[in-house]
């Protein structure tokens, strides 16, 4: 992938910074995007209109083979045993980049806001300036996805549907115990349906560190993860969200199925909320702002009689949270479908998400993981959506 990074260049050049500099290991999104290249410790960044590493000894060799990177460099060029020996290993570490970025003409750095503190200071006790992106430039940047990014994304997604589909399979397979969901005899669990889904996120490449198997109250909380036996005759949401082992870019997806009859509150909250996500969809282009897609959606809630954050900001149940987010190397990324105005660009790919939420009644949630287009979308989700199984 050749990121275009001509808007850091312009940021770089407005505030009159030399380079953009980057302290973390390989698991942090602007680092890997910068960088094209992933550690499990932490390793330096600095971009400067080229982009320069600075990696241990251990790195090395495997940052020279794959790092999209202009040139690789390890301590020992910038004697760090001997400043570790003089000044100790904080202070030694500090003049050891103090160095390298000298050595690239950057006595002036802009770095991401969650740059680390200790860097920071120990760099300007050396007299380099260090500014904080305050205009998140670099996540502006990442969210404009390529097309080789966009088809990691694809890619994820068609992992994340085969375990959607296993998931399914085990709902839509069980038996029914005195209302409780059963398997070989024994009740059919939240953790043993995401136990099935990692396994088949493994077998097709991907990670997760976890996933929402909630049923009844439980999913009446958006981001309970849900835990215990499942109930037939209620709402069990599945929200799945795994990165690519390879790529680093995630997928996200979400449905809600019903093991036998639904309550009828729950079959009109479900074909509501497909109302709501096709409103949504249907406002979504380039140049749209993604308030209006938000808005979409809280239109459809509110004209059916049901609260939303956005027409009571203290509301508990109903529509209680945005509409949708940005998805690449953080699952959670700009831009947001919210009640915040940020104009949707092409490349942008985000989740579309709306729900409904009652204790009394349990939840329901439908998301969709698109790419913007100039003139409307394009679906990533190729995965159908029916409530009871």
């Amino acid at each position: 992938m050749d990121p275009d990074l001509s808007a850091l260049d312009a940021h770089l050049e407005s505030v009159g910074a030399d380079g953009y500099l980057v302290e973390a290991d390989g698991d942090d999104s602007d680092q890997r995007y910068l960088s094209g290249f992933s550690a499990p410790d932490p390793f330096v960044t600095l971009y400067t209109g080229e982009t320069h590493l600075l990696v241990s000894a251990l790195e090395y060799g495997r940052a020279e083979r794959t790092a999209r990177a202009d040139d690789v460099e390890r301590h020992s060029a910038y004697d760090h045993r001997e400043k570790i020996d003089e000044y100790g290993r904080t202070e030694g570490a500090h003049r050891t980049l103090a160095a390298f970025l000298a050595a690239h003409d950057a006595a002036s750095v802009v770095t991401p806001d969650d740059f680390p503190l200790g860097t920071a200071d120990g760099l300007r006790e050396l007299d380099v300036e260090v500014r904080v992106d305050r205009e998140d430039v670099l996540a502006n940047v990442r969210a404009t996805k390529t097309d080789e990014e966009v088809d990691h994304v694809r890619e994820a997604q068609r992992a994340n549907e085969a375990a959607m589909a296993r998931a399914e399979e085990l709902l839509a397979g069980a038996d029914v115990d005195d209302g409780t969901l059963v398997r070989d005899g024994e009740p059919l669990t939240s953790e043993f349906v995401k136990q099935e889904i990692e396994i088949e996120l493994l077998r097709h490449g991907c990670n997760l560190d976890e996933a929402i198997v909630a049923c009844g109250a439980d999913a009446a909380d958006p981001h309970d993860r849900g835990s215990g036996p499942l109930s037939a005759g209620e709402p069990i949401i599945v929200d799945i969200f795994p990165t690519d082992r390879e790529t680093g870019y995630f997928a996200d997806t979400t449905r809600t199925f019903c093991v036998g009859e639904p309550s009828e509150t729950v079959r009109e909250w479900y074909d509501l909320t497909l109302e709501a996500q096709e409103a949504a969809l249907d406002a979504i282009e380039a140049g749209v702002s993604g308030s209006d897609v938000h808005d979409a959606v809280c239109d459809v809630y509110e004209g059916a009689g049901l609260p939303t954050l956005r027409a009571d900001a203290t509301a508990e149940t109903g529509f209680i949270h945005t509409t949708g987010h940005g998805v690449g190397l953080d699952i959670h990324e700009y831009p947001r479908l919210s009640t915040q105005a940020n104009e949707l660009e092409a490349g942008h790919v985000v989740t579309v998400e709306p729900g409904l939420y009652d204790p009394a009644v349990g939840g329901v949630r439908i998301e969709d993981l698109v790419v913007v287009t100039e003139d409307g979308h394009e679906n990533l989700t190729d995965y159908g959506k029916r409530l009871r199984l």
